[in-house]
């Protein structure tokens, strides 16, 4: 064991290459982080800014929204301009939006900078996962389950640490330590990353419409739309899971807030591991099975959702939950493995648009048949959903990269 741990180590280390990996991986840690930062200090937020809920979601929204809009755009852009150049530009313009946050002083800044935010974190979200099917061989799905297991901890760490300082201090305090952190990992990357990482260039017009037309025929071929079927079902029941997850425990189940905050911190906690075992599975054994695994346990621990009413119950469930934190890992090193070099990432920033902004309906659903008290009913049919996209997984072919095959 500790040989081959010896090997993988020295496989993703080798020519300089683990410094690009450690690199990337801060910058994701960063980038999400502060995303899920954005709930934890809402409700400083509101205070500050006189937001009534619907105001306080509408921003939540926005964010969002900005994030699954700059998809497509960051994959078009690090096609035509290198890869390492729009992970620069996207920490670098991330770096002013927090500025922008920290120092506004009237809502409509707030929300301008909160949507600069999240789309210039959205440019960095499709080369995280390029970069490494570009630069590993064999070690991509391992890369990738470290780069978001580094995710997993920044939604960790980063939430608690700003709602702790914002208690006790204020919340522009909360977001304004993150400067420094944003302006060295700009840096970093502007000194480690290759500009380009892709074997080709792309040296067209990649916002033609015949580039368009190539993008769209490429990812209507072989498995990926089926993948991107799983993908999508997948992320429609975890958001709205997400969104939720608190407030379930609390209002069907009768937990106390605290506990309530406490699983929901220990599905990410425990995601940081999931990611790491998941990319080192579908290296090892192939996708297809590791998709399977994946999208049975998560199927699993929706559906038995409503049974139980322990706490230590809900924490083993949490721990069967949270191995949906490893899908990305499969379906997005898939889809990236699978596309030509010259629009990769333009074509998994499209894919990544459409199935962000698809999940981010799933919580205006949930939350309507909350208002209606059928909370419990919400997160049955999002079992339901989940069992679909099981189904789906026995389907992939056996032919494609994903099957390990």
């Amino acid at each position: 064991m500790a040989r081959k741990a010896h090997e993988i180590s020295n496989e993703l280390w080798r020519d300089g290459k683990g410094w690009v990996l450690i690199t990337v991986s801060a910058g994701w840690f960063l980038s999400i982080g502060v995303r899920f930062t954005y709930p934890s200090i809402l409700p400083f937020l509101r205070t500050t800014f006189g937001m009534d809920l619907s105001t306080a979601g509408f921003l939540l929204s926005t964010l969002w929204i900005a994030y699954a809009i700059g998809q497509f755009p960051g994959g078009v852009l690090g096609d035509r301009f290198g890869e390492g150049n729009i992970l620069v530009f996207s920490t670098a313009i991330s770096t002013v939006a927090v500025v922008l946050v920290v120092t506004a002083m009237n809502i409509w800044v707030l929300f301008v900078a909160t949507f600069m935010f999240g789309f210039a974190t959205a440019l960095y979200g499709p080369h995280r996962f390029t970069i490494f099917t570009d630069i590993y061989d064999d070690r991509s799905g391992t890369a990738v389950g470290m780069t978001m297991a580094a995710g997993s901890i920044g939604n960790t760490i980063l939430p608690a640490a700003a709602a702790t300082i914002a208690a006790y201090a204020t919340w522009r305090l909360g977001f304004g330590v993150l400067l420094p952190l944003f302006i060295g990992i700009t840096v970093a990357l502007w000194l480690v990353v290759p500009t380009r990482t892709s074997n080709t260039g792309s040296t067209d017009d990649v916002l033609s419409f015949r580039t368009l037309r190539r993008i769209i025929a490429s990812v209507r071929q072989g498995g990926i739309p089926l993948v991107v079927l799983i993908h999508v079902l997948l992320s429609f029941v975890s958001n709205g899971f997400l969104g939720f997850y608190p407030t379930y425990l609390v209002e069907v189940k009768g937990f106390s807030p605290q506990i309530a905050a406490v699983l929901y911190g220990l599905y990410f906690a425990v995601g940081v591991v999931v990611q790491l075992l998941v990319g080192l599975s579908k290296d090892k054994f192939g996708a297809k099975l590791t998709l399977i695994l994946v999208a049975g346990m998560f199927f699993s621990g929706v559906l038995f959702l409503q049974f139980g009413e322990t706490i230590l119950y809900f924490v083993l469930l949490t721990l069967l939950l949270s191995n949906r934190n490893g899908l990305g890992v499969i379906t997005n090193t898939y889809i990236a493995d699978t596309l030509p070099d010259e629009i990769k990432g333009s074509g998994l920033g499209l894919l990544r648009t459409s199935w962000i902004m698809v999940g981010a309906m799933s919580p205006i659903f949930v939350g309507y048949l909350g208002d209606l008290g059928q909370l419990d009913y919400a997160f049955l049919i999002l079992a339901g959903v989940a069992g679909v996209g099981l189904f789906l997984t026995a389907f992939v072919p056996k032919g494609d990269p994903i099957s390990g095959s």
